[in-house]
């Protein structure tokens, strides 16, 4: 099957189709089963990353060389010629002349777009700004498959910063592609925006509002927990949601059996750390699918599988 990821990189949770989005993940479990550690042989990956990130930025590095690929790039903007007002178009217009493929995260919205336009070498969003963060999901959906057997029709909470939050907005929009029930938990200051929310109604989808995470616990076969994000926020703001959510091992005493609980991480104060010993904590289980996603991704995205 020819797949949008060969020719254009991936941007958008929302430039994949159902089926598109189930062949990824299909092949994320191959490679989980059976590396593959020439596959890339021979390849070039520029990681560009203009914002801190430590699972998505080794998790893609460590997939292109566990693939038998190369890796150049940066882990800070600081260091690059953006320093020196070097526009982002213009950086990718040279890097792309390096490399066979460009991961690429950025603190704006947007950005991933605006660099997939300037080269003709493909991009893959490693998150732009609050926009979306479209390999977090296909993770996440690989590590929801994994561990329910399916997708279609499952109930979902998400809770957190929900306005800021990139994972929650692609994640919500893929979740669209497969009949999912939505349930979304924040401060009326942080919820979801408008535009996702129209998105999810013209779909179809059934979603709803809520205040508090024992409302809907009891309801769900995935808690996907988020950080309220620091940086999104000047300080007297940050001061006002801060620790509104914590997940705690009394909530959990009348779940599903099936429940697991998800976070893109990094984890600051909103999971109590006892829950990593219960059998629905699957944060770090999801992490580690990763490498696995991104793997196929590279696969695919350079025209190997």
């Amino acid at each position: 099957m020819k797949h949008k990821l060969l020719a254009h990189g991936l941007i958008s949770i929302q430039d994949l189709s159902a089926a598109e989005i189930l062949s990824i993940v299909k092949l994320s479990e191959a490679m989980k089963r059976q590396p593959k550690k020439d596959l890339l042989k021979g390849t070039l990956l520029a990681s560009c990353f203009f914002e801190p990130s430590t699972r998505t930025r080794l998790s893609f590095e460590a997939a292109m060389l566990r693939l038998g690929g190369q890796v150049i790039g940066f882990s800070d903007a600081i260091g690059t010629s953006a320093s020196k007002g070097e526009t982002l178009s213009d950086s990718m217009k040279v890097i792309g002349s390096y490399a066979d493929l460009i991961v690429l995260r950025h603190p704006s919205d947007g950005a991933a777009r605006l660099a997939s336009l300037a080269t003709s070498t493909p991009v893959i969003n490693a998150g732009d700004g609050t926009n979306q963060h479209p390999t977090q999901t296909l993770l996440d959906l690989f590590t929801i498959k994994e561990s329910q057997g399916k997708l279609k029709g499952l109930h979902v909470a998400f809770s957190g910063d929900l306005k800021y939050g990139r994972t929650v907005h692609s994640l919500a929009l893929a979740c669209a592609q497969f009949d999912m029930r939505l349930y979304f938990i924040s401060p009326d200051s942080l919820s979801l925006p408008e535009e996702t929310c129209h998105y999810l109604r013209k779909q179809g989808i059934k979603f709803s509002f809520h205040q508090n995470i024992e409302d809907v616990i009891g309801k769900v076969d995935i808690f996907y927990m988020t950080r309220i994000q620091r940086e999104r926020f000047d300080e007297v703001s940050y001061a006002k949601v801060k620790g509104l959510y914590v997940l705690k091992p009394s909530m959990l005493e009348k779940v599903k059996k099936n429940l697991k609980i998800l976070h893109p991480l990094p984890r600051v104060d909103e999971i109590d750390p006892a829950i990593d010993t219960t059998p629905y904590a699957h944060y770090f289980t999801q992490a580690e699918n990763g490498l696995y996603v991104r793997q196929a991704i590279l696969g695919l995205t350079l025209g190997k599988v």
